[in-house]
């Protein structure tokens, strides 16, 4: 009788159960020789046996089927097979008589029906203990994922550390992650400029693979870098500290949806396509090139439009620029709107304490919600799809509230921050008046306003509530910009400011049309999202 020595070990990986393979072949040698047993082929493999599919199991099966081998030796029925699909088979082999033969130095098989009894045993007992380990391995996972732990491969800017078996930041690659959402919130990349970029400043995942455009996608989308974890549908609190605040996250997805897919650069280079809508129809403004000169009107798609008119790329500049001009502050002053702000921060600080009490009440609120959900869903009053919407809904505001808590606690009023990023826009508008760089406006525009549109050849957009006041109010006053600095205790009516004293006020003179602007009033735009009126 000729038989087929077959070995396998469980894993492709080579420094797992490396001895397997090779034990298996001398103790089934050792075992054929002292048996008399003639062999005419011999099969190893490295795969698993949970799930049908492996090759060389199949080849073995080819050369019985053929007749050119009567019988198996294997170490051990589990060897052959873990699942139903494959044991059948071999059961199905013995039953046709292609199978004559069955020898194991650990176990005992005829092809009798008591044999074949006891081998059906054996492939269930195989099967069970797969499907048990399976059990144990996602129970684990399970505990691991509700105690804040990533029980998979950190993605990149994190490592997985081995010791802990948790996840710790990635020196070297975390600032180059944290670097990769500003730059994409800012509105002016592509997914395919940073992936060029990326590899420019080799940022590469962590199996040392470069970074496409869908592992960037995937990346900005990821919860994990605000120190969530999505894991089966479901969001967790995790424990590793995140990389980016949320409202750097909120941007990214911000742009991409209103974005989509954009072109990474166009043929004539035409700066505010993309921008503007036609405010007839509401179809895009589109751009061509006539005479050496870039035009702009509506794309018609929508059928008939009332807007006929064709606007000239230098004409739509000027009146960007016009409106700019109205927002503009110099190098100069804004050194000193900012040193102004840098006094308030101390007095912020002291201020910031009753705001840190109502915050922590919210988290309170949110944590007890959190809770009142978990009982309301084991009591089977909620769908598992409810469940996780509204879980992950809470867990956005706990993190919202947890990032703001801390800001509070680190810088003083969180106003502060988004007050000096708006002084520093306003500089920004004056040096986009002064360069000749076309593609950074419409960048801009967008971070400052929205609804974009043209009416009559005429640029129109709605501004945010701080660039809108300083807008109207230079319009409306004709000698010059003031950003006064009330000291504590003084008369806090704007209507006072042309009888204070000297002595009393520091008052910043600025070269521009008149506005004026006290750091309270700062302070409630920037908090609030609206202008206290004088």
């Amino acid at each position: 009788m000729k038989y087929i020595l077959y070995a396998r070990k469980s894993t492709e990986e080579d420094d797992h159960q490396v001895l397997s393979i090779e034990a298996q072949f001398v103790e089934l040698k050792e075992f054929a020789a002292k048996e008399k047993l003639e062999i005419v082929a011999s099969f190893q493999e490295a795969k698993t046996a949970k799930e049908p599919g492996r090759i060389k199991f199949a080849e073995m099966l080819a050369i019985l089927e053929s007749g050119k081998a009567d019988g198996i030796v294997s170490w051990h029925p589990d060897r052959l097979a873990r699942n139903s699909v494959d044991g059948g088979k071999i059961i199905h082999f013995v039953d046709r008589g292609l199978i004559k033969s069955l020898k194991f130095p650990t176990f005992w098989f005829e092809p009798t029906p008591q044999g074949l009894f006891m081998l059906n045993i054996a492939f269930g007992q195989s099967k069970y203990f797969v499907d048990n380990l399976r059990e144990n391995v996602k129970r684990g996972l399970r505990q691991k994922i509700r105690n804040g732990v990533w029980p998979g491969w950190a993605p990149v800017g994190y490592a997985n550390n081995p010791k802990t078996r948790g996840i710790d930041v990635d020196s070297e690659k975390a600032p180059k992650v944290r670097k990769m959402f500003e730059m994409y919130a800012t509105g002016a990349y592509t997914l395919h400029s940073l992936a060029n970029w990326c590899e420019k400043n080799n940022l590469r995942g962590n199996l040392g693979k470069k970074l496409v455009i869908s592992n960037i996608q995937k990346n900005l989308q990821n919860i994990f870098y605000l120190g969530l974890m999505k894991w089966k549908g479901e969001i967790f609190e995790g424990q590793h500290e995140p990389l980016i605040l949320k409202k750097l996250f909120d941007k990214c997805q911000e742009v991409m949806s209103k974005r989509g897919r954009v072109q990474e650069s166009h043929k004539n280079s035409f700066a505010f396509l993309g921008l503007l809508k036609c405010a007839s129809c509401g179809c895009s403004i589109t751009a061509e090139k006539q005479k050496g000169h870039n035009y702009y009107r509506c794309t018609k798609k929508k059928g008939l439009c009332q807007e006929k008119h064709y606007l000239r790329e230098e004409a739509l500049t000027e009146q960007i620029k016009n409106f700019l001009q109205k927002v503009s502050l110099s190098s100069q002053d804004t050194e000193k709107v900012l040193a102004a702000l840098d006094n308030e921060q101390d007095k912020a600080r002291e201020d910031a304490q009753s705001e840190i009490g109502v915050l922590k009440e919210q988290l309170a609120q949110v944590e007890a919600k959190l809770q009142k959900l978990l009982d309301i869903y084991l009591a089977d009053a909620l769908s598992t799809e409810e469940y996780t919407t509204k879980k992950q809904s809470l867990l956005s505001q706990k993190v919202g509230l947890n990032e703001k808590i801390t800001d509070f606690e680190t810088k003083g009023l969180s106003w502060l921050e988004p007050a000096r990023e708006f002084v520093k826009s306003l500089n920004q508008a004056a040096k986009l008046i002064d360069g000749d760089n076309l593609s950074e406006l419409p960048t801009f525009l967008k971070n400052i306003g929205s609804n974009h549109i043209l009416r009559n050849r005429q640029f129109v957009f709605t501004p945010k509530t701080q660039y809108e006041l300083v807008a109207e109010r230079s319009e409306a006053n004709l000698s010059n910009l003031q950003f006064p600095f009330w000291c504590a205790g003084e008369d806090s009516n704007l209507h006072a400011l042309a009888d204070t004293r000297p002595s009393t006020l520091r008052v910043y003179q600025f070269r521009h049309p008149r506005v004026f602007i006290r750091m309270q009033n700062l302070r409630s735009i920037i908090k609030n999202g609206h202008s206290a009126r004088s």
